[in-house]
């Protein structure tokens, strides 16, 4: 069976993937996010227990 032998296929399975990401690298990296990350203030942390009525 010619589907199993994995030299022509897995070569052009690469190539695919190659072009593929190279032609879609630049759209990906340009995209813009609208809510960059930003540095929080920390806050008191509220360290009440939890009342657990089943325990």
């Amino acid at each position: 069976m010619p589907q199993l032998n994995p030299s022509p296929w897995f070569l052009i399975l690469l190539m695919t993937w190659l072009v593929l990401m190279i032609a879609y690298m630049d759209k990906t990296l340009n995209l813009f996010y609208p809510n960059l990350p930003t540095k929080h203030q920390s806050k008191e942390k509220h360290l009440t227990p939890w009342t657990w009525p089943w325990y």
